[in-house]
């Protein structure tokens, strides 16, 4: 257990383009980590500009809450006249943290961010209270856990450590198979190196086995006509664990997924929010969990099974073996563009029609009933088919970037 129990709780939620870092903002983010244009580790989102850093970060601090930026991929020779500039940069955008893996990033943050926070990047692999301290002691007011971490040695470093660093770890998302992420399977496989945010996630395909002398005779590695996803980590789920992360000493819980949808972005982040102020709500009760209506949304977006990863110890059944695919038992039908007079404008996302509909907006999840859709200039409609029609119809009050799902 940790040796200190007055430790605040953040959320901190993934942002892989400026839409989705106001939406972890919206729905309950204490902070949000994103990429910029270059030095990131997930080169598929869109990023934020230098000016739309700016915006986020603005946005972020107006509603009090704190903006942190990668710059945790390994950068080679060639790149490192570009990073005092990159850094310099997202300093002036007011960035709160740099994200750092590369040792040699630490020296040019120190010396081109000098105000801004360190946080040590999952990627380095820390595993215990030594490392940490390695790393405290260049600066860092932070560092990000490795994955493969239990929840008493983790109670181990928090009790080896200065308080004032910080211990922050992944609660939710998509687990690599890799050592905290440090993979070379994608690189060799595609030429997309994992390591400078390219992954091509190999890990979720589908194997089989095929003998040198006997090529195109392809054999499955088990006994299944599907083949076999060997390598296919279940995604992470510690929602109903907020107590024991809390009394390890994990001062900020993060959830992956810079890659994700806003929907995803909005949705989980809701849901840990909701869970980390019921918690607080209980005085911090070691026997608190959160209701059920609270777990089922990260059950509404898409994901793969869930599991507890490595904190209770080294998983017995940590990949799926049957599928590589996602889980989606509901489906996100559209986002509320505005609301005046009695009258919602939603943009459609899937096909729907009147019906009963969840409702996920910040703070708060409820149902309603559609009794008759209208298109543009409301004329009554059938139902809503057109990708990304514009639709009308009348309802109780809704915010402006509300989610309206339906379970399949």
């Amino acid at each position: 257990m940790s040796k200190d129990l007055n430790h605040p709780i953040e959320i901190l939620s993934p942002a892989g383009d400026l839409t989705r870092f106001k939406a972890a903002v919206d729905f309950g983010a204490d902070a949000v980590y994103f990429g910029g244009k270059q030095f990131g580790m997930r080169a598929a989102p869109g990023n934020l500009t230098a000016d739309e850093m700016k915006t986020a970060v603005s946005y972020a601090h107006t509603a009090n809450k704190k903006a942190y930026l990668t710059l945790n991929t390994l950068p080679r020779n060639d790149e490192l006249p570009a990073l005092p500039q990159f850094i310099e940069t997202a300093a002036d955008a007011g960035v709160d943290a740099f994200i750092v893996t590369d040792v040699g990033c630490i020296d040019l943050v120190k010396k081109y961010a000098p105000h801004c926070e360190l946080h040590i990047s999952v990627q380095t692999g820390i595993v215990n209270y030594q490392s940490a301290m390695f790393y405290y002691n260049l600066g860092a007011n932070r560092v990000v856990l490795a994955r493969e971490l239990t929840l008493e040695e983790i109670a181990q470093i928090r009790a080896q450590t200065p308080q004032d660093l910080e211990l922050e770890a992944f609660v939710h998302g998509s687990i690599c198979m890799s050592v905290s992420g440090r993979c070379l399977l994608s690189d060799y496989l595609t030429g997309r190196d994992a390591n400078r945010g390219d992954c091509a996630q190999p890990c979720r395909w589908k194997y089989r086995l095929v003998e040198e002398k006997r090529p195109g005779e392809y054999m499955p590695v088990v006994q299944e006509d599907t083949g076999s996803y060997i390598l296919n980590a279940k995604d992470l789920c510690l929602i109903e664990h907020l107590p024991e992360l809390y009394q390890a000493g994990i001062t900020s819980f993060k959830i992956e997924g810079r890659a994700k949808t806003e929907y995803y972005t909005a949705a989980v982040t809701y849901a840990y929010r909701q869970a980390a102020d019921g918690f607080i709500n209980s005085g911090y009760s070691a026997g608190y969990r959160p209701d059920p209506a609270i777990v089922e949304e990260v059950y509404k977006i898409s994901h793969r099974v869930y599991s507890t990863g490595f904190y209770f110890g080294t998983p017995r059944s940590g990949q799926v073996y049957d599928n590589g695919g996602y889980i989606r038992e509901y489906e996100l039908i559209g986002v509320v563009q505005d609301y005046q007079d009695g009258i919602a404008t939603v943009l459609q996302r899937n096909k729907f029609y009147p019906g009963n509909y969840d409702v996920l907006e910040p703070g708060r999840q409820f149902l309603i009933t559609v009794d008759a859709l209208f298109d543009k200039d409301m004329q009554q409609i059938e139902s809503a088919k057109h990708a990304a029609q514009i639709v009308k119809f009348k309802s109780p009050p809704l915010k402006k970037g509300a989610f309206l799902r339906i379970q399949k």
